[in-house]
């Protein structure tokens, strides 16, 4: 019995041993600069596990206790073999550099591409040195412009940086700078975006199957991360164009601990005409600042700090002046009047990573978001007059007119994340977060001063001071989620999520569950299917009556009478890898969107004593459609081939006569060709070719008989006119196609190596062949009858800049 029992406690002593398992953990770097590498491949050779970096490059692998083949890898880069001998804990941080020409790249036969193991779908990452290699408009290059070439993210109109994810509108797409909402991205109405790419580090999109822990928005997310700051040494770049000059410097504060990054631009616009101007002067000029300090405390605690400044700025001044002088009189009249705009956004983050464990990870996030935009006129006249005789009394004549407009939303926000890896078959993230919103919903002040000597007080010396508009809004918003990248077996794999959030403003409270599902199961290495399910909830609403960005775009909540915006999602797709850096991907996507809202026809939020609920209507909104993309990433040539076959339509109850009828945006058929060669360091190339279906616009095709009386009003009588007119009347929303919508641009960029940096010229045409696209469309009159005419916004733009990093 004893021999038995010793048996007995010997197998389960090795059985106990066989189960043992242990964590290997750390960060994984670029070794040139210390910059975290985000989506790195951490991979056992031994049992073919493996994960991700997170977005702050760390990594969590459980395995059993013994000797294991671990690799370390990122595109690019040299992979690093690490041997160990797991019999406990181990962190290990690793450096990843030699960075490596993309055509010498051997992907190994054992890894599957990420595309195809991953379990998320409708997910694109964008690399920044692709966003600086493309042709650029008026030599800048440009974040969304890079985002719009994608399938199913439409532009808005010509030159516009507004876009538009599969059917939904500018304002269902959430856009983070370090995890804070940027609420206008646009510089010059739409023409540039507020990122620039020398201060970002990466961009991750996602169209449709979101994770748990993104909400708030229906249609995308926007990922934008900027640099950290060398961790080794000082780098900057300096670069000067037709519009705009930049600046890019990074460095070691303390070497190896603490870093930062500055990032600034400013256009010249203004300091280019002015020269020019005289009595009658205009401005106009655009600049961003970007600036984040990144502190290690230990390689458990570290600690970032990035702020965001950026501004729109115009205005203008007119002088005019008539003196009259003769025998009887002398009089002088000056008329001034002075304009200014701005409109711009301001965020501030601060970040802690901490390390409670191997297998825990957490990120506390708290944020400041403002965006605002103001208007202010000044116009005054004066008017002196003295007789010649002491019988007439002299006149002293002055008038003051001042308008004021005021707008915009201020956030403050706390969140909280959690990333939980207790084996490779579980990545677990966990989080909440609270948002204190601050609506500035129009505020117009009007003052008027008047002095007159010949009037007594009171009877034209008064100063009059109107205000009107809507009140102040304040609104708290909280969510909390919850989300599991599972992996069911080798061929299956699903990321299971719940996201709860809720708002309240006004005394109303409104609540969401939404869940969220995707699945990929793999076929074999190189293919895999995947389907996602998506449910989101929208609290604020952008009212826009433009057809492009304008900064008297209004962001508003939902109130008792306006209700949350509402999306649900279903897509299905697959992904093909086709070996040598060539992979495939096919998506359809069928969404429904409820409680959208227009404005009313005639309508607009300068409506004069009007509450913004009522000049707006509520409706529904759905669109279907398939993407596919074909993808290079490895070789001298790169780049993709997309196309988006889709329908977009909306349904309101009373416009359109109940109808349903084809969103502004509604597209057919759109199609990009993006490429890049670089035949050597010296030089590289990139082209960019895209074509659209026409926008649906509302057209008039035929008129109707109106009968007024029109009042005819001159200095001896006043008479009616009985008279009729022809009205032109459109017969539906929406119910005509413009042109269809295509252009090629074209860019070279020459590089050489210099004694202090590399010196880069870059040539970039925009619009090569001269296509008159249309940015809108209008009836003039011709002889007897009336014809169609088109405007076009921009020919063929030629640009040129220069660079030089060091």
């Amino acid at each position: 019995m004893k021999k038995f029992i010793a048996i007995a406690l010997l197998l389960l002593s090795f059985g106990l041993q066989a189960q043992e398992k242990y964590t290997i953990s750390g960060i994984v770097k670029e070794a040139s600069s210390g910059e975290a590498l985000i989506g790195a491949t951490v991979y056992d050779e031994t049992t073919k596990a493996g994960i991700s970096t997170n977005v702050y490059g760390f990594y969590s692998l459980t395995l059993p206790k013994g000797k294991h083949t671990i690799s370390f890898s990122f595109v690019g880069y040299n992979t690093v073999i690490k041997e160990i001998d797991l019999s406990k804990d181990l962190k290990i941080n690793i450096e990843l550099g030699g960075v490596v020409e993309l055509e010498e790249v051997v992907v190994s036969a054992n890894s599957v591409s990420k595309k195809v193991e991953s379990s998320q779908m409708s997910l694109t990452n964008i690399n920044v040195e692709k966003i600086k290699s493309l042709p650029a408009f008026m030599g800048e290059s440009d974040v969304i412009k890079t985002i719009q070439l994608l399938p199913g993210i439409q532009s808005g109109s010509e030159g516009s940086s507004g876009i538009y994810v599969r059917g939904g509108g500018p304002d269902q797409n959430l856009l983070m700078l370090d995890g804070v909402p940027v609420y206008n991205a646009n510089h010059l109405f739409g023409f540039f975006s507020v990122f620039n790419p020398d201060a970002v580090h990466y961009v991750d999109v996602y169209k449709g199957g979101f994770p748990a822990r993104f909400g708030g928005r229906l249609s995308s997310v926007i990922d934008i991360r900027m640099k950290e700051g060398n961790m080794k040494e000082y780098h900057g770049s300096v670069s000067v164009g037709i519009i705009s000059s930049k600046i890019n410097f990074e460095g070691p504060i303390i070497k190896d601990r603490t870093s930062f990054n500055i990032s600034a631009r400013r256009t010249y616009i203004d300091l280019l005409i002015k020269p020019f101007q005289k009595s009658d002067k205009f401005g106009y000029y655009f600049y961003d600042l970007n600036a984040k300090i990144n502190h290690k405390f230990s390689d458990k605690s570290r600690l970032f700090l990035s702020a965001y400044l950026g501004s729109d700025k115009g205005g203008g001044e007119s002088n005019d002046k008539e003196t009259i002088d003769d025998s009887s009189r002398k009089e002088i009249k000056k008329d001034k009047s002075n304009n200014n705009f701005d409109w711009g956004n301001k965020t501030l983050a601060l970040r802690w990573n901490y390390i409670f464990s191997p297998k825990l990870f957490s990120n506390t996030t708290v944020t400041y978001s403002k965006y605002d935009f103001g208007l202010d006129f000044d116009s005054s006249e004066e008017r002196y007059l003295k007789y010649s005789t002491s019988s007439s009394v002299d006149e002293d004549y002055k008038e003051r007119t001042k308008f004021k407009y005021t707008s915009g939303i201020y956030d403050f926000a706390y969140k909280f994340d959690l990333d939980y890896l207790p084996n490779p078959n579980h990545s677990i993230k966990i989080g909440a977060s609270y948002i204190y919103h601050s609506f500035i919903p129009g505020e117009n002040i009007i003052s008027v001063s008047k002095t007159d000597n010949l009037k007594p007080k009171g009877a034209g010396n008064e100063d009059v001071t109107y205000n009107y508009g809507n009140k102040n809004i304040y609104a708290h918003e909280g969510a909390a989620y919850i989300e599991d990248d599972y992996k069911i077996s080798e061929s299956l794999k699903a990321n299971v999520g719940l996201h709860y959030s809720l708002f309240n403003v006004q005394k109303n409270t409104y609540q969401s569950f939404e869940p969220r599902l995707a699945v990929r199961y793999l076929v074999n290495e190189d293919l895999s299917l995947k389907l996602a399910y998506s449910k989101m909830q929208q609290y604020i609403h952008l009212l826009s009556n433009s057809t492009i960005s304008m900064p008297t775009d209004l962001w508003l909540p939902v109130t008792k009478r306006i209700k949350p915006m509402k999306s649900t999602q279903y897509a299905l797709g697959a992904a093909y890898n086709l070996g040598n850096g060539y992979d495939f991907t096919v998506e359809g996507f069928y969404k429904e969107m409820d409680n959208l809202i227009e404005y009313k026809d005639g309508t607009t939020f300068f409506s004069y004593n009007s509450k913004w609920e009522d000049l707006v209507e509520m409706g529904k909104g759905k669109a279907y459609g398939i993407e596919l993309q074909f993808n290079k990433t490895v070789g001298k040539t790169t780049g993709w081939i997309g196309y988006t076959l889709s329908k977009t339509d909306r349904d309101f109850p009373t416009i359109n006569y109940g109808k349903t009828f084809a969103a502004k945006y509604d597209r057919r058929h759109d199609v990009s060709i993006v490429i890049t060669h670089k035949p050597s360091k010296k030089i590289d190339f990139g082209m960019t070719w895209v074509y659209g279906t026409g926008n649906s616009l509302t057209m008039s095709t035929r008129n109707m008989d109106l009968y007024l009386d029109k009042f005819i009003v001159n200095d001896s009588y006043t008479y009616t006119d009985k008279s009729n007119m022809k009205i032109p009347i459109p017969e539906g929303r929406n119910n005509y196609r413009a042109p269809a919508y295509h252009r090629l641009d074209f860019s070279v960029n020459f590089h050489k190596k210099k004694k202090y940096g590399t010196r880069t010229w870059n040539i970039s045409v925009y619009n090569v062949y001269n296509r008159s696209n249309p940015f809108y469309l209008h009836f003039s009159n011709k002889g007897d009858h009336k014809v169609l005419k088109q405007t076009s916004l921009f020919t063929i733009i030629p640009s040129v800049s220069y660079i030089f990093t060091f």
